[in-house]
């Protein structure tokens, strides 16, 4: 399954987030790579968000919050038909529904020289 999006700017949060201990630890384990400080967000085309719906649940993993730190919904994901890393699903998040999170080893807006409005696909297995 592939999703169409646009790169947009977040707010920053991301950063603190996979900063963090708890999450950092469980993503080496479950996904196999240490998680750049930060994630991409995209901007679902419209009608996309019934594309996600339709995934089954059993392909998502999870990594278990502790007090202020949700827990994170994640899928092992492709951006670009290149880079591999997982679209991640934060139980606290500000983003609308529209807006998804990608998350992989390295900084992708250097590596892969994004810009906010530059179109990437996402393909999921």
């Amino acid at each position: 399954m592939e999703i169409k999006g646009k790169i947009i700017s977040g707010m920053g949060k991301g950063t603190y987030f996979m900063s963090q201990e708890i999450y950092i630890k469980q993503f080496q384990e479950k996904l196999h790579f240490k998680p750049y400080v930060g994630t991409l967000n995209i901007k679902l085309e419209k009608n996309r968000m019934n594309t996600l719906i339709n995934i089954s649940q059993e392909k998502f993993g999870l990594i278990e919050g502790k007090g202020k730190f949700g827990d994170v919904k994640f899928i092992k994901a492709v951006l670009n038909h290149d880079v591999s890393g997982a679209l991640v699903f934060p139980a606290k998040t500000e983003h609308t529904e529209d807006v998804l999170e990608f998350i992989s080893n390295k900084n992708l807006r250097e590596s892969l020289k994004l810009k906010d409005g530059d179109l990437v696909s996402v393909t999921i297995d």
